[in-house]
């Protein structure tokens, strides 16, 4: 995995950090706490080394860190040490670059994510996910259809982030394989459905939108607490994980002009009624 500050490991390091001198402590009494030297815990904060569960749960304890911040760190620790939580069965299937970004979706507060060509993954029906995996030639279809439904779960939290997307007209035009209105006309009824949730906003930004250029495709991730926020960007090799504050506000600042050519809420909902109908009227010639 490749980022501006690279790792979890090391955004781990620097949140530890934060939460020991807001606590006003040193490392040497960090280091008593966990039965270490003061240079190890030195090399835990600059993410030089890895560090237990079991001390970092000690250590948000010794500074007074409970609750979603605590639980949000832990996340953030588990992705760090390699622990994937509920991708551990699929580990075969999913890149490592992509489980630490789904880690770190259900920490999240809100999740801002832009997709000019393609439907992503939280709100493709499961019929567009078979059909875009068998496209691609993939030869565990099964594990990675149960794998995309399961991150869908990010919706059914008690406290779920807001989930605000945007996509690009051509996204809803182009099927996985060339044209398929049933698959399309399913997706569309699913991204329908998804809009009715209470955090989950959908808008779609149409050919005609007033806008330079669009940008690549981009998610930025926010967090309720000391966690970095930072801006994922995939690619065909992996992904990049940019937590730069300048870099960051270059996304910010992008996704706000997306964000003001978009369509909004309802007449997002109005386009892809229309649309629909259209898929239908296609499926019956």
């Amino acid at each position: 995995m490749a980022s501006t500050v690279t790792s979890r490991r090391k955004q781990l390091g620097n949140e530890l950090r934060h939460a020991r001198t807001a606590a006003k402590m040193t490392q040497q009494q960090v280091a008593e706490v966990l039965g270490c030297t003061q240079g190890k815990v030195n090399k835990i904060e600059s993410g030089a080394v890895g560090v237990k569960l079991g001390d970092v749960r000690a250590m948000l304890e010794t500074f007074g860190i409970n609750g979603e911040e605590s639980e949000a760190l832990m996340n953030l620790a588990r992705a760090a040490s390699g622990q994937r939580g509920h991708w551990s069965g699929y580990r075969s299937v999913v890149p490592h670059w992509f489980r630490t970004f789904t880690d770190l979706e259900s920490a999240a507060v809100e999740i801002m994510t832009w997709h000019g060509e393609r439907v992503p993954g939280p709100l493709q029906s499961e019929h567009y996910m078979l059909k875009q995996f068998t496209e691609f030639g993939a030869t565990d279809v099964t594990s990675l259809v149960r794998n995309r439904l399961d991150r869908k779960s990010v919706f059914d939290q008690p406290h779920p982030p807001y989930y605000r997307f945007i996509l690009g007209e051509a996204a809803l035009h182009r099927a996985p394989g060339g044209e398929a209105p049933a698959v399309m006309l399913d997706q569309l009824e699913h991204l329908m459905e998804l809009d009715r949730r209470q955090r989950v906003y959908i808008h779609v930004l149409r050919f005609d939108a007033r806008l330079a250029a669009v940008p690549n495709d981009f998610t930025i991730v926010r967090f309720p607490d000391r966690t970095r926020d930072f801006v994922y960007i995939e690619h065909s090799a992996g992904g990049i994980y940019l937590d730069d504050q300048k870099d960051f506000q270059i996304f910010v600042d992008a996704w706000d002009r997306l964000r003001g050519a978009a369509l909004e809420r309802l007449e997002t909902r109005e386009f892809l009624r229309e649309l629909a109908d259209r898929y239908r009227a296609a499926m019956r010639v």
